[in-house]
């Protein structure tokens, strides 16, 4: 209507004003409702061309669009197996930090798990008592057996040199028979040696490596006990946490709620996502100026800029399934996805992450047009193009006017 009352300005009311004074024809006369057409046919023809083509303009290189919100992530409350839940430490609408816990879940297993681990750990370590006093054994039967086998080797030696002193005291069998008993205590002193040798290793790596098993199955047994209680891991809100002590949560087809973080990207109050026309992809770049209004903060306009722009449409994309695509249904166009960002730090403050906006992108060629680049008419053009942007800004703060009317007086509601 606005672009309608400025093109009648320059065609419809020239070609009045020449009627009146030129032709002498006046209004409800020569020109009346019934004449209009005929009368003023060439104001009427012109301004309506001149009105459809700057709306086209306006609209091209200053896109606006109704399909804009601050979207927001949500985090699942999810456990990782089933269970009933035992102890609630949250409510709802609750503000929440990293760690706090939120539920715990009751599991006599998991328990019982525990107490059989700590029970194995704890006879693991009875067994290093028992195996420093095998060990101990072990090194006195290796004193016992030193001790054997050398009286029997002195013996033997003693005798072994008097028989062969030919003097007939000591008979060769009496000899033979010293010799037979000192390998005898020889390999019985092996023995004692090999015992204490596996003793030592028992005690060395056999029972620090079943105590480490041990302990390990223990701390696996807590970790999967420290489970039963669930604790946020992000700074957040929560929403629809209604739970109470005997309900039973599973991972799979009930949570216990959800999480709405309070800050960063996903929490809304950063960036706003809106779809332009896909016509207007090779208008809308990184660094484009634009500036939103929203039902949340009525009767405000908040200047961005273009963050970021996705490379693609959304209603393009394919997923592997076994119905061959078709086209045609895809028929419905997908919009031009534009991430946009305040221009001024606290820009969206007092805008509910997830509320209604009206975006408005303007194209910018000041910058183009002062390179010297361009010809006379080019930068005519575009300063042209970048006139008629206030238009579309004047449309935006009457719609920010009109909101709160158009929702709660027209809406119905």
């Amino acid at each position: 209507m606005l672009e309608v009352l400025l093109c009648s300005l320059i065609t419809i009311l020239p070609d009045y004003l020449f009627r009146k004074f030129r032709q002498g024809k006046t209004w409800g006369k020569e020109i009346t409702f019934f004449t209009m057409w005929y009368e003023l046919r060439w104001g009427i023809t012109a301004c309506a061309i001149l009105a459809i083509s700057l709306v086209t303009l306006i609209f091209y290189y200053h896109p606006s669009t109704t399909n804009a919100a601050p979207f927001f992530r949500t985090v699942s409350i999810m456990p990782e197996k089933s269970g009933r839940v035992q102890h609630v430490f949250v409510k709802n609408h609750q503000k929440v930090t990293v760690g706090t816990p939120l539920l715990s879940m009751y599991d006599e297993t998991q328990l019982a798990a525990i107490e059989q681990a700590e029970a194995q750990v704890k006879l693991i370590e009875s067994e290093f008592i028992t195996a420093y006093a095998q060990h101990a054994v072990a090194i006195s039967n290796v004193e016992q057996a030193q001790s054997s086998f050398m009286r029997s080797k002195n013996e033997y030696d003693r005798k072994k040199e008097l028989s062969t002193q030919g003097r007939n005291i000591i008979s060769e069998s009496e000899v033979q028979k010293l010799a037979d008993t000192v390998a005898m205590k020889s390999a019985a002193l092996s023995a004692a040696r090999a015992n204490e040798a596996v003793a030592l290793e028992t005690i060395d790596s056999v029972l620090p490596a079943k105590k480490a098993s041990a302990q390990e199955g223990l701390d696996n047994a807590i970790v999967e006990e420290g489970k039963r209680t669930l604790y946020a891991h992000v700074d957040g809100e929560l929403q629809q946490f209604a739970l109470q002590a005997g309900d039973f949560i599973n991972p799979m087809i009930r949570s216990a709620g959800i999480i709405v973080p309070s800050t960063g990207e996903a929490s809304g109050r950063e960036y706003v996502q809106a779809g332009f026309n896909q016509l207007t992809a090779n208008v809308i770049k990184v660094g484009t100026f634009a500036e939103i209004t929203c039902l949340s903060k009525p009767f405000t306009i908040i200047p961005m800029k273009v963050e970021s722009v996705q490379s693609v449409i959304a209603t393009g994309q394919v997923r592997t399934n076994e119905v061959l695509l078709d086209v045609r249904e895809r028929a419905r166009p997908g919009t031009l996805t534009v991430r946009l960002e305040p221009l001024y730090e606290g820009g969206l403050d007092g805008v509910i992450p997830g509320t209604k906006c009206i975006a408005n992108a303007y194209s910018y060629h000041h910058e183009l047009i002062n390179s010297g680049e361009l010809s006379t008419a080019k930068s005519i053009y575009l300063h042209m193009v970048d006139a008629v942007g206030i238009v579309h800004a004047i449309i935006l703060r009457m719609q920010a006017i009109l909101l709160p009317v158009k929702g709660l007086v027209f809406s119905g509601h």
